[in-house]
């Protein structure tokens, strides 16, 4: 065999990191036995795997071409070498999750993926869906757990579970009372929302189509906790999932407003790179998925 696992596995992380410092330190490696192997590999197949612009590393064509072969191969690798150092049924793993999945279901999940195996190494990085999608694609997430609706011809998604948005203010608003409003009511509204390229706020508009340019969006936040704590100020109206409303619903700081006009429902969703060898981790936490799918 002409070429090593080492050399692949500096080629995996300098495409990632698109600089060979960083590779080399996340690999524990000098930056020269980093750059030797690197060089090593393309010359023992006349290959140029990155284009060198700057300071920085970026794939060239066939560096693109020949990355998921790689990733694949590595991910054997790493089963391998797990079975060999304590069988155990499932390696380390990268989730990532969009904000409500993260912060109110995806820790759970955890949690109980850590009791099942305890000598699996597992994150949680939690972000928006547009850049748990952009990580997936560039392999450096696993598993992406996302609210929004996402095509990519290099991605398989798989719809997973039901969930709802809903629409809340403070008791102390105007339509707290109102039990249902109407599609005027919306409009008259100052609305509190997440950013665009969130999952929620891509929900919130499919659901307000037709009504959004007349709709008053008061403020775009990034974050669940802050959007709830500046409707309980009273600054607006706000629309989440339902799931991350539950204990401000049952202690009254908020108010759920019914909108029977609008179909606030949708489909959560799990990411996979199409080309990513499906590892005994991988496969592990999509079973754990699917005993959490209702």
């Amino acid at each position: 065999m002409r070429y090593t696992l080492r050399q692949l596995e500096v080629f995996l992380a300098i495409a990632q990191a698109g600089n060979l410092t960083r590779a080399a330190s996340e690999l524990n490696m000098s930056q020269s036995a980093a750059s030797s192997a690197l060089k090593d590999l393309e010359t023992q197949f006349d290959v140029l795997l990155f284009d060198r612009v700057g300071k920085r590393l970026q794939l060239s064509d066939r560096g693109k071409q020949l990355r998921p072969a790689a990733e694949r191969l590595m991910g054997m690798a790493d089963d391998l070498e797990q079975s060999l150092l304590n069988n155990a049924d499932a390696g380390p793993l990268n989730i990532g999750a969009t904000l409500s999945i993260g912060n109110y279901l995806a820790v759970q999940m955890v949690a109980e993926y850590m009791s099942l195996h305890p000598d699996a190494p597992i994150t949680l990085d939690v972000e928006n869906t547009e850049h748990i999608a952009e990580r997936v694609l560039n392999f450096e997430l696993d598993v992406g757990m996302i609210e929004g609706e996402f095509q990519h011809p290099h991605l398989d998604i798989k719809p997973w579970r039901s969930d709802e948005l809903t629409v809340f203010c403070s008791p102390d608003h105007e339509l707290a009372n109102s039990g249902k409003v109407t599609d005027q009511q919306l409009m008259a509204a100052s609305w509190i929302l997440r950013e665009s390229g969130s999952g929620t706020r891509q929900a919130f508009n499919r659901a307000m189509r037709g009504l959004l340019p007349e709709m008053n969006i008061a403020l775009e936040l990034q974050h669940t906790e802050a959007i709830k704590r500046a409707v309980q100020e009273n600054l607006g109206v706000g629309c989440l999932s339902l799931m991350t409303l539950e204990d401000e619903f049952q202690s009254g700081r908020l108010v759920r407003i019914r909108t029977p006009e609008r179909d606030l429902h949708r489909r959560l969703y799990l990411i996979l790179h199409k080309q990513k060898y499906q590892s005994a981790g991988i496969q592990a936490w999509m079973d754990l998925c699917q005993k959490w799918s209702s």
